[in-house]
């Protein structure tokens, strides 16, 4: 790039005298037609084939209507580009020697190629659905401010030697900064375009109903979200049901060693699977939360450099605003990105404990009654308003497990750096928390174990409750059923209570340690040497470090915990989705035929798991179609069974069962007119 710029005779690209050790800084020439030319071009043409490969692999939304917003995006973007156009033909007029005036050559060349792939970007984003675009966002930002030095230096000639020494170079240039700024304005407004199922805003005229609120995004609903997942998970079944089929000829051992790798299978299977989901858009979060430390980081490093600044009467006014106006962008940028990792990990949250409340709910109709009797109602309430929601805390807080040390190493770096030695014994104290935070996480998890345990007892017991009020109320137990109700209620808020008290007692450590810290280092850092002195910029500037330190040691806790709770509800969760389904093939669902019997059962020996002893045996039935049949016995008989079997409710273990049902019933009347048939059991 030297050569480049020597070969047009420009300065050098760097010149330390011209830009920092002046009294009116300013950027070389080499620098103002190259960096400030080529990074907007640059950043669009490295990002945008990222950005469409993303929009390729996202399920698109639907297509958006040319509507005016994106059609004075696009004319903006044309005209910017015959601005582009004239000032590349103006610049070639004007030398005539084009090999030794390369850069002012390339700069106009390189911009009418990016404006070309800005409008490609705007078109494509609407042909995917996309409302508003963060990438062209930050082009068209990054875009004025490489503009306001060259404005300014074109703003000074008009100054000194008027408008009309160089009149279609200064055009152009007003022109050009004018349109990017109006391209950012027009940026920050969505291009969403209701459709028949969305509802303008109600405002104060009544109060909010369920039918006010506006549609889901297409990504967001639960429709969306399962055609991958239940595409997924029956890939899954279909391998776990073949390995279990090869296993059962083995010895018990060998099955139940089968069942534990399976379900170590499943658990890495859901791990699989929501990353194959959601993956992607949580990388998006985990870019900006490393940034935000970036950022964070930046801090106490420009804080250092002003405290010098004032230290020095002698430096120009404008370092010391320089550095005033970093320290405010730097903490608008921290809350920006921060917030954009917020919003991405809840939606991730959301999506995922979507997923896991559609799988629960899938495996509900398809559980086998072997299934049923291990899993009580109370259990999969447990599950859909517990346990998920632990996994979806942990979306939020899973970037603080690895986050968290590498902040504490970087706040003790540069600790080190300022206090040299006397920072590990800040280091000291927090390893001294760890130990005792550990111990507390072990006994959390247990006593969620445990918490846990009550509350499915308790949903059991109030479902049981629920459903024999009359037979309770027949016989006065409502007071056994409440001191019963009551125990179980007792033992889980007393799980609760410890841990909390023992969350309370990690939380209090943690938030003492910033001030153990400060304490500590500079402390030793007085004692250690009497040539130790603490000044104004080591003071603000450890107190800034220890603060950011404050942030990783209250939230690692925290993620821990989560963590914890986390394997828990996933082992619950492995669990239940573990247990047997209705198999497909014990009824043989047949296409309806005018000739062959509605319902037949030959020898059938139907049991309600796998492993359990028959329950109907040697069953013949035979219903012809239009028929209708009586299924008759006392109580015990197997009435039901014989119904759930036809059903494939049950599990054939030999016979055979076969339906063939009309895709249209017949009406009430037509069947009544029938004679009936009686089946005894």
């Amino acid at each position: 790039m030297e050569a480049l710029c020597r070969l047009s005779g420009l300065d050098p690209f760097w010149d330390w005298n011209l830009t920092w050790y002046t009294e009116r800084p300013d950027l070389t020439q080499c620098f103002q037609h190259t960096v400030l030319v080529w990074s907007p071009c640059i950043y669009l043409w490295t990002c945008s084939p990222l950005y469409l490969l993303y929009l390729q692999l996202r399920s698109p939304g639907p297509r958006l209507a040319l509507s005016s917003l994106c059609c004075v995006k696009t004319a903006i973007a044309v005209i910017l580009l015959c601005c582009r156009l004239v000032e590349l033909l103006y610049i070639y007029a004007l030398n005539e020697d084009i090999h030794h005036n390369v850069v002012f050559l390339l700069g106009p060349l390189f911009r009418i190629i990016s404006l070309v792939l800005a409008v490609c970007v705007i078109q494509v984003e609407r042909l995917k659905g996309v409302f508003s675009s963060i990438l062209l966002f930050f082009f068209w930002l990054l875009s004025v401010l490489c503009s306001l030095l060259p404005l300014k230096v074109a703003v000074e000639q008009i100054m000194d030697q008027s408008f009309s020494s160089d009149p279609v170079r200064f055009t152009v240039l007003l022109l050009v900064v004018l349109l990017q700024f109006l391209q950012i304005i027009l940026a920050c407004f969505s291009d969403y375009q209701p459709d028949s199922q969305s509802r303008p805003t109600p405002g104060c005229r009544s109060p909010l109903q369920a039918w006010d609120l506006w549609a889901l995004r297409p990504q967001d609903c639960s429709t969306h979200i399962m055609e991958e997942v239940e595409k997924t998970w029956a890939e899954r079944h279909k391998e776990t049901s073949m390995s279990m089929e090869w296993s059962a000829a083995f010895s018990e051992k060998s099955r139940l060693l089968q069942r534990e790798q399976s379900r170590a299978d499943l658990r890495l299977l859901l791990l699989r699977m929501t990353a194959r989901s959601f993956g992607l858009y949580f990388l998006c979060g985990s870019v900006c939360l490393l940034l935000h430390d970036v950022a964070m980081f930046t801090v106490p490093q420009v804080l250092s450099l002003l405290l010098d600044f004032m230290r020095d009467s002698s430096s120009p006014l404008w370092k010391g605003l320089l550095f005033a106006a970093l320290l405010f962008l730097l903490s608008c940028l921290q809350s920006l990105l921060f917030h954009q990792y917020m919003y991405h990990c809840f939606t991730v949250g959301m999506r995922l404990k979507t997923a896991l409340t559609g799988l629960i709910y899938r495996k509900c109709l398809v559980m086998s009654s072997g299934g049923r009797r291990q899993c009580a109602a109370g259990e999969v309430i447990s599950l859909v308003s517990a346990d998920v929601q632990k996994l979806m805390d942990l979306v939020v807080y899973i970037n603080s497990i690895w986050t968290a040390p590498f902040e504490i190493a970087l706040c003790f770096y540069f600790l080190w750096l300022l206090l040299g030695p006397s920072a590990l014994a800040g280091l000291a104290a927090v390893l001294l928390l760890f130990p005792l935070n550990g111990y507390i996480t072990t006994v959390r998890a247990k006593l969620q174990e445990v918490q846990l345990g009550y509350l499915d007892g308790r949903i059991k017991l109030m479902t049981e409750m629920l459903s024999g009020m009359k037979i309770l109320k027949f016989y006065a137990w409502e007071q056994v059923f409440q001191r019963r109700v009551g125990a179980l209620r007792d033992g889980e808020l007393a799980a609760l209570k410890k841990s909390q008290i023992l969350y309370c007692v990690s939380l209090a450590s943690f938030a003492s340690s910033s001030f153990l810290v400060m304490l500590t280092v500079f402390g030793v850092y007085v004692l250690v040497d009497e040539h130790n002195v603490l000044d104004a910029q080591k003071i603000f500037v450890s107190a800034a470090l220890i603060n950011i330190l404050k942030t990783p040691l209250s939230q690692l806790p925290f993620a821990i915990s989560t963590a914890a709770q986390a394997v828990v509800s996933l082992r619950r969760l492995t669990s239940f989705l573990q247990q047997d389904e209705v198999k497909g093939d014990s009824v043989c669902r047949l296409p309806h035929s005018t000739d062959a019997p509605a319902i037949e059962v030959h020898a059938g020996y139907f049991s309600w798991s796998t492993d359990a002893a028959p329950v109907l045996s040697s069953i013949n039935v035979m219903v012809e179609r239009g028929s209708l049949v009586a299924v008759v016995g006392p109580v015990g008989s197997g009435k039901s069974s014989l119904l759930a079997a036809i059903l494939g409710e049950m599990e054939r273990s030999s016979g055979s069962a076969k339906t063939r049902v009309s895709a249209f019933g017949q009406t009430g009347a037509d069947i009544w007119t029938r004679p009936i048939s009686c089946f005894r059991m």
